[in-house]
């Protein structure tokens, strides 16, 4: 497992950014980056089970381990959704963690995933762009 970390600054606060995130219509925007259509069914409380979709209802299935609002939230890949159907994996700690700390210029806007080799040139290809599209996305509708 190898910890990959990409940092964006974004010109808007950290409750600006928060929102991009986590809102459901701006989340399927910034997460077209990774997939077109991208979706997620459930909710960010701590504790509570997140699926996320690609337009094929195929995708993956996470737990929140943390959300503390406009600073951090962490969640950890339990398995893939195969039409609909979750198929549990043994990932162990595969967490997916954004950051956001207030700056002088907005929000330093900070994501670490640990992921196996199998996903690496995935995030390396597509998370520049996802963080891409946040900034975008949170700098526009100030």
């Amino acid at each position: 497992m190898e910890t990959l970390e990409y940092t964006i600054q974004i010109n808007a606060t950290p409750e600006k950014v928060w929102t991009v995130l986590w809102d459901d219509t701006s989340y399927r925007q910034w997460t077209s980056a990774f997939t077109k259509g991208s979706f997620y069914v459930g909710t960010w409380e701590e504790g509570s089970m997140m699926k996320f979709y690609d337009p094929e209802n195929n995708g993956m299935y996470s737990r929140v381990l943390k959300n503390d609002p406009n600073k951090e939230m962490v969640f950890i890949h339990l398995g893939e959704i195969f039409d609909g159907v979750e198929v549990p994996q043994d990932w162990g700690d595969a967490t997916e963690t954004y950051i956001l700390e207030e700056t002088e210029e907005g929000t330093k806007l900070i994501a670490r995933i640990k992921a196996s080799e199998e996903f690496k040139g995935f995030f390396e290809d597509k998370f520049p762009v996802a963080l891409q599209n946040v900034k975008n996305l949170s700098e526009n509708q100030l």
